[in-house]
């Protein structure tokens, strides 16, 4: 095995698999909650595991798996077992910890849902994971009714964990006293989590998590991201997202850190947590870190307690990165990842300064990859004179690659293949110093702020306009370097119809994440001769504008 100053390049004789430059680490063959739990000691019952800003409440691990077994307990009392799925429709409150390892403790599937959702979001959602049961908190309850309604899920299967007439909450049930069950099933084949992705391309897929995935990723993790158990982590990633479920839930919890909570992302009450609670770890998307490098309310806080900041969900440019942690005094870290590796397969490790914050850095223990050429699919394995590769697309194989998508055979192996390689859809190039950069990418899929966007279904819902006779959507970067959604639209002869009416018509149906920032109108949509749209040439006529 090689050590960690190691170069991380095919071998001699040609091989075209790059290895991990970091020694494989020994996966249990256990549940994420024997993973977690089962190893506390005394000490670790009494630390602090979570606390809320919202009301100064600390959570210590004892009470926290006191919690999770009584929620376990109460589920199983009403026959939720393993095969069953549950949703979970919560922001980033202590009581979520308790709920999704709950539902795993009693052997159920979770599918975890965007806060942001429509109610006919959430109803898909539930509909295509089979959910027979939802969590949610009274502020979500309107939109939460109607999906569960629709799909068929009566009023005593919803639970409200802050209350709501006509409904259980979490305080009846962790005091009823039910003890949680004994399950049995196989942690490398159980589907733990059902976090949608859209994958490389099209709709939200349900992507199967194993319980072994999840233990394997935050093992994977654990000796490059240098995670204490001193550390105070800010939880402004959401936790139904899988990069906040794994990077900020799962692994903070196994290193026993502490995790503040917040529902949703506000840079003054952001900045006022670091200051009164001395954050010393976070875990953001990109454009938190824009905030960090640039805006001028920084200053006005005391934030000298962070000593790290890990940027993921999205690419974040060199220049911000090193912006921010000049500005703040920590280190900067960079990784990479998506939903289908459960989901970190790339992060720059902490003990390796010669890895530029540009890159995504390098690969995680027990992983395998390939750089495959997009247009002859040879397999590349020379490093050029430059020290670089040519790009290729990224393929990844490890313990934390998905089971498939849910009830989606092709779309499973058009992305998972017979050795077990998941394609990643992103173009990257391997550096001869060991680490990879991101470079393009052959999906579709934009990402704004983190969040997955497919463009095939804000393109359905523009052609459902009356107006609009044809429309396609590509990402574009704004003035920070983010990227957007933008819509092409060819609209029908004398419709009138203006920009502010196609933004209005998409941001009345869609969770804000998803809406259209910018439009354009043209005479036609590019299409191959098959009919599939030519994003490449769409996103060739705007560079051709800059």
């Amino acid at each position: 095995m090689m050590g960690l100053g190691a170069v991380s390049r095919p071998t001699i004789e040609g091989d075209p698999v790059f290895t991990s430059p970091h020694p494989d680490v020994e996966i249990p063959e256990v549940s994420i909650y024997d993973y977690l739990f089962s190893s506390l000691t005394d000490d670790d019952l009494g630390r602090v595991a979570l606390i809320d800003p919202a009301t100064g409440a600390e959570t210590s691990y004892g009470a926290l798996r006191a919690q999770i077994d009584a929620f376990a307990g109460a589920l199983a009392a009403r026959d939720v077992t393993v095969g069953t799925v549950l949703g979970l429709l919560c922001p980033n409150v202590p009581a979520f910890a308790t709920v999704f390892h709950g539902i795993l403790r009693a052997g159920a599937t979770v599918t975890t849902i965007n806060s942001l959702y429509t109610a006919g979001e959430i109803e898909k959602q539930l509909r295509d994971a089979g959910a027979t049961w939802l969590v949610t908190v009274s502020p979500l309850l309107p939109q939460a009714s109607t999906a569960a309604e629709a799909v068929g899920i009566p009023h005593d299967r919803v639970i409200v964990l802050d209350g709501a007439p006509g409904h259980a909450n979490l305080r009846e049930l962790l005091t009823e006293g039910s003890p949680a069950p004994d399950v049995s099933f196989d942690p490398a084949t159980h589907v733990a989590v059902l976090p949608y992705s859209s994958g490389t391309t099209g709709i939200p897929k349900g992507v199967m998590l194993s319980h072994r995935n999840l233990v394997a990723n935050v093992e994977q993790c654990g000796p490059i991201l240098d995670l204490r158990t001193t550390d105070r982590v800010l939880a402004v990633l959401p936790f139904f997202h899988i990069y906040g479920m794994t990077v900020l839930l799962n692994l903070a919890l196994h290193q026993r850190a502490s995790l503040v909570t917040m529902p949703k992302f506000d840079l003054v009450e952001f900045l006022t947590n670091i200051q009164k609670y001395q954050c010393t770890y976070l875990y953001i998307a990109p454009p938190i870190a824009v905030a960090l490098a640039k805006h001028p309310v920084v200053d006005q806080f005391d934030i000298s307690s962070v000593h790290t900041v890990f940027s993921g969900a999205a690419p974040l440019d060199g220049e911000t990165a090193e912006l921010a942690g000049r500005r703040i005094n920590a280190r900067m870290m960079q990784g990479y990842g998506m939903s289908e590796l459960s989901p970190v397969s790339h992060a720059m490790p902490h003990q390796r300064h010669d890895v530029p914050v540009s890159s995504v850095g390098t690969m995680l223990p027990n992983t395998l990859n390939k750089l495959v050429d997009t247009e002859t699919g040879e397999e590349i394995t020379e490093v050029g004179p430059n020290g670089v590769t040519r790009p290729g697309e990224l393929w990844v194989k490890g313990p934390n690659v998905m089971l498939g998508y849910l009830n989606k055979p092709e779309a499973t192996a058009e992305t998972l293949d017979a050795e077990g390689f998941l394609h990643t859809g992103d173009v990257a190039v391997f550096h001869e110093g060991g680490y990879f950069s991101i470079v393009d990418r052959v999906k579709e899929l934009i990402k704004y702020k983190g969040y997955q966007i497919a463009p095939a279904e804000l393109e359905a819902l523009l052609l459902s306009h009356p107006k609009v006779m044809d429309a396609a959507v590509i990402g574009v970067l704004d003035d920070d370097k983010q990227e957007i959604p933008k819509a092409f639209i060819v609209t029908a002869p004398d419709s009138g119809l203006t920009e502010d009416e196609v933004m209005i018509f998409v941001a009345e149906q869609v969770a804000p994440h998803k809406k259209v920032r910018r439009v354009e109108f043209i005479d036609a949509i590019p299409k191959s001769t098959a009919g599939k749209i030519l994003r490449k040439d769409l996103r060739a006529r705007e560079t051709a504008k800059v």
